[in-house]
C-alpha cells in the first residue's frame, strides 16, 4: 500500500502546476536548504488535505459556491506569488511589505509554500477522489490508509526535492541575465495559473 501511495503522490506531482514552478524557483533563487523549507510546507500542506480527504468534507468542498471561494482565493495568491517573482526582475518587491512573518525570513520558503499548495482546490479534490476511490474499492484498515497516505507524501519529497535541486544546478550553471529572465517566465506563467483558476 505504501508503493501504491507513492504511485497515486507521483501522478498528482506529474501534473506540474504552480508549486512544482515556485519550487523550482526556490532551488534557482535560494540554497538548497531553504528549497528544502518550501518543500516541507507543500508536504505538511498536502498531508492537511489528506486528513480533510479521510474525515470526509467532500459534499462540503464540491459545493459550487465554495468552489467557486476557494478558485477566488486560490488565484488571487498564486498571481501575487507571480507578481512577486515578475517584480523581482525589476529589482522591487511586494511581499516584504507584509510584516506577518517578521523574524522569520529563514522559514519563509516553507509559509509562502505551505499557502500556496494549500490555495489549489484541486488538491483536495484529488485526495477525496483517491481515498473514495480507495475505501470503495476495498475496507482498508488504518494501518493501509496511514500507509498509502506516507507513500503520497513520500513521492511529493521526493519529486519536489528532485525539482529544486534542478533548480539550484541551474543557479551555478546559468548567468544572473538569464537567471532572472527565468524568475521572470515563471512569474508570468504563475499570473496566467492564478488568472485562470479565477475564471473558473
Amino acid at each position: 500500500m505504501l508503493i501504491e501511495g507513492f504511485k497515486f503522490g507521483m501522478l498528482l506531482q506529474l501534473a506540474i502546476g504552480p508549486v512544482c514552478l515556485y519550487i523550482f524557483s526556490l532551488g534557482v533563487n535560494e540554497s538548497f536548504i531553504h528549497t528544502l523549507f518550501g518543500v516541507f510546507g507543500v508536504i505538511l500542506a498536502d498531508a492537511m488535505y489528506i486528513i480533510l480527504a479521510i474525515l470526509g468534507i467532500s459534499s462540503f468542498i464540491k459545493n459550487e459556491k465554495t468552489q467557486k471561494s476557494f478558485n477566488l482565493l486560490g488565484g488571487c495568491i498564486v498571481i501575487i506569488f507571480g507578481l512577486q517573482l515578475i517584480l523581482g526582475y525589476f529589482n522591487l518587491s511586494i511581499l516584504p511589505s507584509i510584516n506577518l512573518f517578521k523574524g522569520f525570513n529563514s522559514n519563509l520558503p516553507f509559509v509562502k509554500a505551505f499557502f500556496l499548495t494549500a490555495a489549489n482546490p484541486m488538491t483536495i479534490l484529488f485526495w477525496i477522489g483517491v481515498f473514495s476511490t480507495k475505501l470503495n474499492e476495498c475496507s482498508l484498515s488504518k494501518k493501509l490508509i496511514l500507509l498509502f497516505s506516507i507513500g503520497s507524501l513520500l513521492a511529493t519529497l521526493i519529486f519536489l526535492s528532485f525539482i529544486g535541486f534542478i533548480g539550484s544546478l541551474s543557479n551555478n550553471f546559468l548567468n544572473k541575465n538569464i537567471l532572472s529572465i527565468l524568475n521572470l517566465s515563471v512569474g508570468l506563467t504563475l499570473v496566467y495559473f492564478g488568472i485562470k483558476k479565477i475564471k473558473k
